[in-house]
């Protein structure tokens, strides 16, 4: 699995599992001998010499002895943490105080322990308490501290591995902001925004004023698939009392001006924030962000039809012409009438959608464009909804055993996603 591949230090299969106790300091062990020959049949020899001297140049020791030194040295360890503090802010081009730079560390630390809260909170929910970090392991941010936990035999092996996992989630987590820093992408969300704002959405209406509606739906008992979807005012909705298979479903809409009109359009606007864009690397098997996150600006519309959402797409690219940048339409994808699309891993190729990226004015933002309908199947119908797309991503990437391994969460993978996902078709069509 790439993944895995890419992350071979998270992999409790390969050469670098946590054992329950760290590695032996004796060069010729028994134990070091079967680590060499798996590490020779696995390709892994140079990446292992590559961490080995890395781990030695970050705490500036020699060897392991030296490493297991510092365990008790406190004195040289806070020496050793100004001066990682230092080399890690010139890694990533953080600017500043010493103090702006651990701060800055530090949030590193905190998006780390945002991708195990996220999953705690969402996709293994039910599994909270199974996969609870260790308090020591949430308390710490130092990356120094955490190093010397790996090596520290007095930490379970499950305390050590999640230090482990926190110092690369967090690594993931450095670059990523890096990235940002260097877009810029701050400031282009700003102006995508002003862009709406001044040229896409109707002047007639104040910033940020929306409409409410509703959409009452009825729905096929086999799959979910919207059969059927009317919009109502909230007056009609408080009179309505969803029978089996119907849903009510709530819209705040928008307006633009196009063919001598105002059309409602529902908006949610999204910039994926840093955990999502760490879990988004490691689905891809990817250490760069550069490379597998592309979509950091994005907005999605539910429009009443496609005819609608072809109108809007006429206005969207002549409002770019009025803001005097030409817009292209990229990597467009349009299965609103049917047809396929290939979506990522543990995404359904029969999820209908426009999809496209526009690139204007300096900037590449992810448009999805829905009618009614294909909204609701989105968020309703079996196999497609966007919240069973979120476990399956999950757990079909391999993310999900590699940041909770068997061996130490003592949880079945497989099984657990079948569950959830039966969990999230009750909520779905039940609630």
């Amino acid at each position: 699995m790439k993944n895995r591949l890419s992350f071979p230090l998270l992999n409790q299969a390969g050469p670098f599992a946590t054992l329950h106790h760290p590695p032996d300091e004796g060069l010729f062990s028994a134990e070091n001998r079967g680590l060499v020959r798996q590490m020779r049949q696995e390709g892994l020899t140079t990446r292992f010499r590559a961490i080995r001297g890395q781990i030695f140049d970050f705490l500036n020791v020699t060897s392991f002895k030296g490493v297991r030194q510092l365990l008790h040295d406190r004195g040289r360890r806070q020496e050793i943490n100004r001066r990682c503090a230092a080399l890690l802010g010139n890694m990533f081009g953080l600017d500043g105080s010493e103090r702006e730079i651990v701060s800055a560390i530090n949030g590193y630390s905190r998006t780390a322990d945002g991708v195990i809260r996220y999953l705690k909170a969402k996709v293994m929910a039910t599994y909270a308490a199974n996969i609870e970090m260790t308090n020591e392991i949430d308390a710490i941010s130092s990356p120094v501290d955490l190093l010397l936990i790996i090596f520290d035999d007095r930490y379970h092996k499950k305390a050590r591995f999640e230090a482990k996992r926190k110092l690369i989630l967090m690594g993931l987590a450095g670059s990523i902001d890096q990235r940002e820093r260097e877009t810029g992408i701050e400031g282009k969300f700003y102006d995508f925004l002003n862009f709406l704002n001044d040229n896409v959405w109707s002047q007639r209406s104040k910033i940020g004023e929306l409409e409410l509606a509703y959409l009452l739906s009825q729905h096929e008992p086999e799959n979910f698939a919207c059969q059927s979807v009317r919009v109502i005012s909230p007056d009609e909705a408080r009179a309505v009392e969803p029978r089996p298979g119907q849903k009510l479903t709530l819209i705040k809409r928008r307006r633009f001006q196009a063919g001598g009109r105002e059309v409602p359009i529902y908006v949610s606007i999204r910039k994926k924030p840093p955990e999502a864009k760490v879990l988004k690397l490691l689905r891809k098997g990817e250490e760069n962000p550069a490379v597998a996150v592309d979509d950091e600006l994005g907005l999605m519309a539910v429009l009443d039809s496609v005819a609608e959402v072809k109108l809007f797409l006429t206005h969207l690219t002549q409002s770019a012409m009025r803001a005097e940048s030409f817009m292209t339409l990229e990597e467009i994808s349009d299965t609103l009438t049917g047809g396929h699309h290939h979506g990522g891993i543990g995404s359904s190729r029969l999820t209908p959608m426009f999809k496209f990226f526009a690139r204007m004015g300096g900037m590449r933002v992810e448009f999805i464009i829905h009618s009614n309908k294909t909204y609701l199947n989105y968020i309703y119908q079996r196999d497609i909804s966007h919240d069973e797309y979120e476990i399956k991503r999950i757990f079909d990437s391999g993310v999900a055993e590699m940041l909770f391994p068997q061996d130490i969460y003592y949880l079945d993978m497989a099984d657990i996603k079948e569950r959830q996902l039966r969990q999230c078709r009750r909520q779905i069509e039940e609630g």
